[in-house]
């Protein structure tokens, strides 16, 4: 009878690990492929290419955007823009040095603003006054030399005064912020320019990703070890019945010998 016979091998745990991480790589190799759609709309196209391999062996892919024809004008033309405006904004902005180191009269300003507000507004208008009053008196027989004339223009002329000083003060605030906007306005325009000259960031296609479960090598691997034990576990019970069986069959025929009644002889 033959010895028990050895039970296969367990699997290498290394061989094991290396073929699960080769079935990955390739599964989400596949699943990427799948996901590389090229692309083609109005505007332009996506288009995927191969152009080399990872250390590791797998594929490198780039993706390249190309626009239309009209697209690409469209897209070169605004760029000679930005380009124009930023230039623009440099020469300008060498006005800015001369501008800041040029201190603002603030009281100066807001004068000037109220004069040309009094003269653009109510010169016009107490000029007319003034010559209605006149009239007035006139019509009333007052003579220009006397008296009663001179106070009546000296009341005219109060009134005129306190008129330009209400409107003076009631339009300061106002005076004052034209004069600040007319300060600031080049600095501004020029903030604007430069913010109409500004690098637009790329817009990159998104990278497709793998969903695709990975084949379980490492279970795989395990049931085919745990079911390559079956033949020899079912080899070992039977070659244990064969002996426990020709075991009584012994003692079974050397119970029978004594029972006959044989002696042995001395």
């Amino acid at each position: 009878m033959s010895s028990p016979a050895a039970p296969p091998p367990a699997p290498d745990p290394t061989a094991t690990a290396n073929a699960q991480t080769a079935s990955n790589i390739k599964t989400a190799t596949n699943q990427q492929q799948l996901n590389m759609v090229d692309q083609t709309t109005p505007y332009g196209s996506l288009n995927y290419t191969q152009n080399g391999t990872w250390d590791n062996g797998t594929p490198h892919y780039s993706a390249t955007q190309t626009l239309s024809p009209e697209q690409q004008n469209l897209f070169n033309l605004g760029n000679k823009t930005q380009a124009n405006l930023g230039q623009i904004g440099v020469d300008q902005s060498s006005k800015i040095g001369t501008l800041l180191n040029t201190p603002l009269d603030l009281n100066s300003a807001i004068s000037t603003q109220l004069s040309d507000q009094a003269t653009k507004l109510l010169d016009p208008i107490w000029k007319q006054r003034q010559q209605d009053q006149e009239s007035t008196l006139m019509n009333r027989g007052l003579d220009p030399q006397s008296e009663a004339y001179a106070n009546a223009m000296r009341d005219f002329s109060d009134q005129r005064d306190r008129s330009y000083t209400s409107a003076q003060l009631a339009g300061r605030g106002e005076a004052a912020q034209e004069a600040l906007t007319q300060r600031n306005q080049p600095i501004n325009e020029i903030t604007a320019l430069l913010g109409g000259s500004q690098v637009q960031q790329p817009n990159f296609a998104n990278t497709p990703n793998t969903s695709v479960a990975p084949t379980d090598v490492a279970g795989i691997t395990q049931a085919g070890y745990q079911n390559s034990l079956v033949p020899w576990q079912a080899q070992n019970q039977y070659n244990q019945a064969l002996m426990g069986g020709l075991f009584g069959m012994g003692g079974a025929a050397l119970g029978g010998w004594g029972a006959s009644g044989y002696k042995r002889p001395f």
